[in-house]
Parts: C-alpha cells; structure tokens; sequence
C-alpha cells in the first residue's frame, strides 16, 4: 500500500502512541476532587501549556474539544450568537468561498435558523484571497459584521491564506477573526499571538496525534455562547468529559512537531516536489491547482493537487485504489459525494474539471519509491478512467 491521503488523517507519532498507552492504564476524571482527579488534571493542564507553547498561544487560551469540526462550530456558532446579542445589527458572518464543510455547513445553518447573513469572498486563480476585498466588504458596514473566518490554508489545493493581514483588517474594525488551521499545522508555523486572530481551529489526526481531539485557540478576551451545555468545563464554553490519553497524545504530537519543524518542512517538501516533477511524465495534460510556486509560504508543503482531463476523480481513485495507490478526491469529510470541488469552481474551473481531479498529499512516512509506485501506477488508471467516461457519455 502506497499512502498519498496525509491530508485526511497522518498516522500517530511514537510520541503520541507513547502518551496515549501511557495514560490508558490510569483512571480518574479530571473534574474529579480526588488524587486519581488530580492527577488527570495535571496531565490536562500540563498537555494545555504543551500545546499553546507549541502554537503561539497562552496556556488559558486553549479550549480542548472532540473534532475541528466541534471547534469551528464553536467559533463560528458561539461568535455569532455572541456578536449579536450585544448588538441586533450584527448578522452578517463573513467567509471565503473555498471553506472546509466544516466551517461552511455550521454557517449556512446559521443563515437558515438563525437569520445570518453570509457573505463570501472570491478568490484568485489560485485560490487566495485578496485583503482589498475584505477590506472593501466590511467598509460596506462595519457595524453589521458578526465575524470573519478565512481558512489559514485550503484542504484540496494547499494555498496558504494572507492570514496576518486578514487579521489585522478585522482587528482594526473591531470584529472577531478566526481561521481553521487545521491543514496548516505541522506543515506550517503557527503562531496565535502572532497572527493577531481572535479563534483558530486545530485537529489533532492532522499533525500526528489521535483522532476525535481538536483544539480551539480562543482570545481570553473571546466569549462565545457555548454550543454544548452541562458541566461547565473548559472556560464554561465547552462542557463534557476530557479525553485525558487523546489530549496528552495530541500535546506529545504538537510537541514533538514543533521541535522538528525545518526539518519536517523539508521532507514534506521533498517528497511532494517529486510529485509534482514527475507526473507530468506520464500525464502531461494534467493540470496542478493551486499556487505554482511551492514555497511554504505559498502552499503547504505536502500538498499536490492535479486535474486530469478526460477522467472522472472517483473513477481514477478507484482505479489507483486497485493498484495500492490510495489518495483522494479532495476532503475525505465530503468522500462519496458525487459533486463536483466547491474549491476548484471558486477558482474559475468548469464542472468537468472540477470533477477530474486527485489530491496527492504526502507525510512524514512517505517516500521516493512510494512516488516510484504512483507514477508506474497512473497511466494504466488514467487509460482506464479516459474509456469509462468516454462509455457513460456515448
């Protein structure tokens, strides 16, 4: 089996593993009064500094949760009812087109329950967006705006996102800002203070901790409406259980990645630069999406995204999926569905091509002859893929 989907989940780090057995063969709740309590609770607490050291953040700032997807329904959600409450005028909840579901979905929720207005901003070819256009939208009605979210980096096609300056934009009409970071960590640097937003979004399976444990960095000066209610834990916007082994696991995750991350970068980058120089040789037509210049700072460093024209994605994943080459189509939370990418049709793409494409996303575990097995791989998948199109338009 040949791996090309880090982007949907990355298998745990030994740190992580180590921190998870570790704490599975303890008990103790940490809201519990007593020793075992207590002792959960330090693991907690100790696992919050680890984290918010890791990215930029102070230690009080970080609210554990179950999913990236609980945290930008956190955000989002808990912002806005939040917003509005102190002033009615606020409705309008500012995004980019090129939004993971998990962001989008909670925010089309609000515009059909709760009277929001959702107002998306375009992007270039590349799928950046231009700070001229927030600036422009929040002009319109500064007074109007419940929140800006603006994704760090996008999940399909790897462009990074001009967050900082994003940010300050907000900042100085003083409106919350939040981005899901979730692709960008441990790929990226991230750095909460730095950044200047109000809530940030991470997702441990994304940078080598466990499954179902997310993070949301929240501004003390943040204080959203809880979406879930009952024991009042985590800064009483977050109730529920901690997972004591998954936040340990993730915080030896998020450690270990911010010691090694040069280094991480640069076999990331590696690996995905092959990629992108040799499928060209056996699929000259495909197309990559996405920023062309790969430096880090332009696009995450393990992401390589290809249309291929003639080809239905789900047919050639199938048919690389046969071979032992597993990749995706694009987020693997909308995997299944036959649409075409949101993101690419926000880029100006049309339905065919937007339906044509794979995702190849590389990881720490990845290498020259896994690029070897995918480029031996593809031309017969893609001969294949061309004759079953051709067969359902005939």
């Amino acid at each position: 089996m040949v791996y090309f989907d880090h982007a949907a989940t990355t298998p745990m780090l030994p740190e992580a593993v180590a921190a998870m057995t570790r704490e599975l063969g303890h008990v103790g709740n940490a809201s519990s009064l007593h020793a075992s309590g207590r002792r959960a609770r330090r693991v907690v607490e100790e696992s919050r500094e680890a984290v918010a050291s890791a990215f930029g953040a102070r230690p009080s700032e970080v609210v554990f949760t179950a999913s990236g997807t609980e945290a930008d329904n956190l955000a989002v959600k808990g912002l806005f009812w939040s917003r509005r409450a102190a002033d009615p005028r606020r409705r309008r909840v500012v995004v980019s087109a090129i939004e993971h579901h998990a962001l989008l979905e909670p925010v089309l929720w609000l515009a059909a329950h709760e009277d929001a207005e959702v107002v998306e901003l375009g992007v270039d070819s590349l799928g950046r967006v231009d700070p001229a256009e927030l600036e422009a939208v929040l002009d319109e009605d500064p007074q109007g705006v419940a929140l800006v979210s603006v994704m760090w980096a996008n999940n399909e096609i790897g462009t990074v996102q001009p967050v900082s300056a994003l940010a300050a934009i907000t900042s100085a009409h003083d409106i919350p800002f939040h981005t899901d970071a979730v692709q960008a960590a441990g790929q990226l640097p991230i750095d909460f203070a730095g950044v200047g937003a109000t809530a940030l979004t991470l997702s441990g399976h994304k940078f080598g901790g466990p499954p179902a444990v997310g993070v949301l960095l929240l501004s003390r000066e943040a204080s959203p409406v809880p979406v879930l209610h009952g024991g009042g834990q985590e800064r009483e916007v977050r109730s529920g259980t901690l997972d004591v082994p998954g936040v340990a696991a993730m915080a030896a995750a998020a450690a270990a990645v911010a010691a090694d991350l040069p280094e991480r970068q640069r076999h990331l980058a590696q690996v995905r630069d092959d990629v992108v120089a040799r499928v060209p040789e056996v699929a000259p037509d495909a197309v990559l999406n996405g920023d062309p210049l790969l430096e880090p700072e332009h696009r995450l460093p393990a992401n390589a995204h290809y249309s291929f024209p003639g080809c239905e994605g789900d047919d050639l994943l199938m048919l690389l999926d046969a071979q032992g080459i597993e990749c995706s189509t694009g987020s693997a939370c909308s995997a299944g569905v036959a649409q075409p990418s949101h993101v690419l049709l926000a880029l100006g793409a049309d339905t065919d091509v937007a339906r044509s494409s794979l995702r190849f996303s590389v990881g720490l575990t990845s290498t020259k002859s896994d690029v070897d097995a995918l480029v031996e791989a593809l031309p017969a998948a893609l001969l294949r893929a061309r004759e079953a199109r051709g067969r359902a338009r005939s």
